[in-house]
């Protein structure tokens, strides 16, 4: 019997740190999100993409889908599936972030603040979020990738040891 390669055995855990990284994110910018769902709906808003009650709707929702996605990677259950969401929502993110910075708009992306106007002085910092949000959707990449990750539901349905 021959033994896997050392990076063969390696990626499980790297897919498991992916997966926790990948969960952090969204739990941290979902639950920032959730106990203003007001200040979601604004900094929605401020992309002026869409009508102001569109925005509300999705500034209301969109908390609750992070946290739901940021729960499923982190249990590690539908794992491949959760990862494809988690990329195109990060795709829908950065579309977002270079569409206010080609129009020339002055706002906080709102990824894990309040979002909106930026106020007091404060510049746009759209290079570094964007940069960010492409890290994020390697991260998903890799999971949809190599989606077999250690302490996971995944792996204990599928007979992972």
């Amino acid at each position: 019997m021959q033994r896997p390669s050392r990076l063969a055995a390696a990626w499980p855990w790297i897919s498991t740190l992916a997966r926790l990284g990948l969960a952090a994110v969204f739990l941290i910018a979902g639950g920032l999100k959730v106990t203003d769902l007001a200040a979601s709906a604004r900094a929605v808003n401020a992309y002026d993409l869409m009508s102001y009650d569109t925005a509300k709707v999705i500034g209301a929702i969109q908390p609750f889908l992070e946290i739901a996605l940021g729960l499923l990677l982190l249990i590690g259950i539908a794992t491949r599936l959760s990862a494809a969401i988690a990329a195109v929502l990060m795709v829908i993110f950065i579309a977002g972030i270079v569409s206010a910075w080609a129009r020339g708009l002055q706002i906080d992306c709102g990824c894990f603040s309040k979002g909106g106007e930026l106020t007091g002085g404060r510049t746009t910092q759209y290079g570094l979020d964007i940069l960010r949000d492409v890290g994020f959707l390697a991260l998903a990449g890799l999971l949809m990738w190599k989606p077999r990750s250690k302490f996971s539901v995944d792996g204990l349905l599928m007979g992972d040891r």
